[in-house]
């Protein structure tokens, strides 16, 4: 029987805005946004690169950032220096501000929680079942919780750059079943990777996978969590 569950953030319970978006949203902010083909091309040259922090994942990783790549979530250094250089590998032009286009991603504003993540986490709450958000991130996320009005359903957060671990590292999931009080036998993992999220299956806790799907486009893949079981 399920005791508590652990829930990934990108593409399980929030999912950030698209490419095409998060360059629009911050050419418009900076000044005249970029002519519509230029702009087209770039968020092409940028998706072939998954230069956005929980969007597209990159089709190719340009030569000497790999490393950085592989360890990205360790450090909120380390993270920033992957997704510039990933987004300098799509020759933005000039006057693009790389890193301040990078930092914007981390508005509350630039993620949206699915349709099913609120009720789910509030019936959750309801039942008295805790909570830990478990993720693989190079920032802070509290803030997109609390500005999405969902803060207050998390028991805590077991984030990689804060503990030195990344998924699939039995570290973070031992950190989160520990701080929720729980053996693993009796936590659920909810994630949309295979294989860092299920990496939690190893210490004995189950499985819940979900698909990392733009947000109208997965409305109830949480839903059976807190589903009646058939009477």
């Amino acid at each position: 029987m399920t005791k508590g569950v652990m829930f990934d953030f990108s593409g399980t319970l929030f999912r950030v805005v698209s490419t095409a978006e998060w360059l629009t949203a911050h050419t418009a902010a900076a000044g005249p946004g970029l002519p519509a083909r230029e702009q087209a091309e770039l968020v092409a040259r940028l998706e072939e690169f998954g230069a956005l922090p929980g969007g597209v994942p990159p089709r190719r990783i340009p030569g000497g950032i790999q490393e950085a790549w592989d360890t990205r979530d360790l450090t909120p250094e380390l993270h920033r220096t992957a997704y510039t250089a990933l987004t300098r590998a799509a020759e933005p032009p000039a006057g693009l501000d790389v890193d301040a286009l990078y930092e914007s991603h981390m508005a509350p504003e630039s993620w949206r929680p699915y349709p099913d993540a609120g009720p789910v986490l509030r019936e959750l709450r309801r039942r008295g079942v805790p909570v830990a958000v478990v993720s693989n991130i190079g920032w802070d996320l509290r803030p997109v919780f609390r500005a999405h009005g969902l803060d207050d359903l998390v028991d805590t957060y077991v984030l990689s750059y804060e503990i030195g671990a990344q998924k699939p590292d039995p570290v973070i999931f031992e950190t989160a079943c520990a701080r929720l009080g729980l053996a693993p036998a009796d936590v659920l993992m909810v994630g949309d990777d295979r294989v860092c999220d299920g990496g939690a299956t190893a210490l004995g806790c189950g499985f819940h996978a979900v698909d990392h799907l733009p947000v109208d486009r997965r409305p109830d893949a949480l839903a059976p969590l807190v589903a009646a079981p058939p009477e």
